[in-house]
């Protein structure tokens, strides 16, 4: 799995157990952190990925997986151990991960 842990894969992550508000359950999720880290480190960032509600930029962006149309839920992003890790699902568009980028700037507010 190392050598697929890669900014842009996603994955089909669990997600559980959650707090509050917190994005539940076994979802997919894109890796957002740099891939460098991302197979150095025991934990990866990622961004979970929903079928729910309308795109609301920058909080979410509209983006592809499997094949359908899905949102990026980019206030949800979160550091995971990489055993939450279960399934790569694919690699997403180098436009959707642009769309992704330029969301979290907003979000995190950096320029």
């Amino acid at each position: 799995m190392e050598s697929k842990l890669k900014r842009g894969n996603i994955y089909w992550v669990n997600l559980d157990p959650t707090q509050g508000a917190e994005i539940k359950k076994g979802r997919p999720c894109v890796l957002v952190g740099a891939s460098p880290l991302n197979q150095a480190r025991r934990t990866v960032l990622v961004m979970p990925l929903s079928s729910a509600g309308e795109a609301k930029p920058p909080i979410t962006v509209r983006v592809r997986c499997m094949g359908q149309e899905v949102r990026a839920v980019c206030d949800q992003i979160r550091a995971i151990d990489k055993t939450r890790l279960s399934a790569w699902i694919e690699e997403m568009s180098k436009e959707d991960l642009e769309s992704i980028s330029k969301a979290l700037k907003q979000v995190l507010a950096i320029s």
